[in-house]
């Protein structure tokens, strides 16, 4: 028998994740900004297309609060 569809925690795992993904932009962001001599410029690159690819999922994560909250 399949498991009922429970969205009523939704909205806080997605708070959860937010939280989740700023943390780790700011712990790129730190260890770019603490390594900026050691590291290539494509491991620079990776790491903040990787940010970039974070931001939108931040963005992605709002946009379903928002329609979880209609």
């Amino acid at each position: 028998m399949a498991k009922p569809d429970d969205r009523s925690d939704n909205v806080a795992k997605l708070k959860q994740m937010i939280a989740n993904t700023q943390q780790n932009i700011s712990q790129t962001k730190d260890y770019l900004k603490a390594h900026e001599d050691e590291i290539s410029n494509k491991e620079r690159s990776d790491l903040q297309n990787k940010n970039a690819r974070r931001e939108n999922s931040i963005d992605s994560f709002s946009s379903e609060i928002e329609d979880e909250l209609q």
